[in-house]
């Protein structure tokens, strides 16, 4: 913001002094003495009147007025909470300073496989060196690192349009087995892949759950044979409100179908996105009555019904995998502003953002962080994400989610997450 500041009158000392006349001696008052005092009577000298005690009268200063909403929930578990955070070309000393700063025990970070093997017979030296370096200096600082491993590389799919699997399994086995390897008791947990209820992430072949778990199966392969000790999580369904069998399946059916296939017996935990969208984390699509005007009208877009249709699907196949949110989040474009400086709005297909306040994403991200801990069927929850904002700016959906605004600098949800007590 721009102060225009008033400029202060000032006094010309080289202006001429003007006589000015003295004025009239006032005239002389004539003293008349006080009476004597009779004789034989004791004079009593006058009582000084005592002068009045002037009582102060207290100045109530305004308290300054937060610029975060504080969280006076539950001590939260620093070892359950996690963000997702973009690596390439950032600086990762910044970067831990953020992770430190906001108390998260968990660091997310996609491994986008296509980018990691650009062929069949090379790797890109420098992402893998980023990705290194993101690894050593979490590890140095206590943080656990969750790998989400999606997106084929073109080589090794039918089509190159949009995202999907390779044709042969046996390729991400290979990888998953070399990412294994590579970072034995250094990576804490794995997601094996992203989201494969949408075709934007399943193209080149039918949505199907049985296929996902024989791809996660091939995963799992090659991580359990190079490094036992790391945790594997299913890839997540999206939560979107569609069931064309095209565009995205359900993602109740689709975690049905994923148990079904056995994928429980795959894994460590279950990976799930239960994005709140405009709706308060305590909210239902039960309660008949929302307080936004858009995505109200189906379970997929309530926080609290995903994580309850989820346990639901759970006790159904008789699974005992914890829940795993790797994705979680209240988008909003508040405070935001474009190139030219101006407010941002959400951009198209996004529009739901312009329902939540920067104050009140603060305020649902720490409550649904409560609500999860309060659960012992849940294992941690990564915040979607911290520095998208810096990175897209106020033209890509991604930005209303960050912790970190257009210019870098920490937005209320931040600030909240970094003061909340935990333990």
């Amino acid at each position: 913001m721009l102060l225009l500041l008033a400029g202060c009158q000032q006094i010309d000392p080289t202006a001429s002094a003007t006589a000015v006349s003295l004025p009239t001696p006032p005239p002389t008052i004539t003293i008349v003495p006080l009476p004597t005092h009779t004789l034989g009577v004791t004079a009593v000298p006058p009582t000084a009147t005592p002068s009045p005690t002037i009582t102060p009268i207290p100045t109530t200063l305004p308290s300054p007025t937060p610029d975060f909403p504080a969280y006076t929930g539950a001590p939260l578990d620093r070892s359950k909470i996690g963000v997702q955070i973009h690596i390439h070309d950032e600086d990762l000393n910044a970067i831990m300073t953020h992770l430190q700063t906001l108390g998260v025990g968990w660091v997310k970070v996609q491994v986008s496989w296509k980018l990691f093997q650009p062929a069949p017979d090379r790797y890109d030296d420098v992402l893998l060196a980023e990705l290194d370096a993101l690894v050593s200096t979490a590890q140095a600082h206590q943080v656990a690192v969750l790998l989400n491993v999606a997106k084929a590389p073109e080589w090794s799919r039918p089509t190159t349009e949009l995202d999907g699997p390779p044709s042969d399994y046996d390729l991400f086995e290979a990888f998953m087995a070399f990412l294994a390897q590579r970072y034995r008791g250094r990576v804490a947990a794995y997601e094996l892949w992203n989201e494969a209820n949408l075709q934007r992430e399943w193209n080149g072949a039918p949505l199907n759950a049985a296929d996902l778990v024989e791809l996660i199966r091939a995963g799992a392969a090659g991580v359990r044979a190079n490094d036992p000790a790391a945790l594997l999580i299913s890839g997540a369904p999206a939560t979107t409100g569609i069931n064309d069998g095209l565009i995205a399946i359900d993602d109740r059916l689709f975690l049905r179908q994923l148990l079904a296939a056995g994928v429980a017996e795959v894994v460590d935990g279950i990976g799930a996105h239960p994005y709140g969208w405009a709706n308060p984390p305590d909210s239902s699509v039960m309660d008949g009555e929302t307080a936004v005007p858009s995505h109200n009208n189906h379970p997929s877009f309530f926080f609290k019904d995903t994580l309850a249709d989820y346990w639901a699907l759970l006790d159904e196949f008789g699974a005992a995998n914890p829940l795993w949110v790797t994705e979680f989040g209240w988008g909003s474009f508040d405070g935001f502003f474009d190139e030219a400086g101006n407010p941002a709005s959400p951009p198209a297909g996004a529009e739901f953002m312009a329902y939540v306040s920067a104050w009140q994403q603060a305020e649902y991200i720490t409550r649904a962080f409560e609500i999860s801990q309060a659960s012992e069927r849940m294992g941690p929850m990564v915040l979607w994400n911290l520095n998208f904002g810096p990175l897209l700016g106020s033209a890509f959906s991604e930005s209303g989610y960050s912790l970190l605004n257009r210019a870098g600098e920490p937005r209320p949800a931040y600030r909240t997450l970094q003061h909340a007590v935990k333990e």
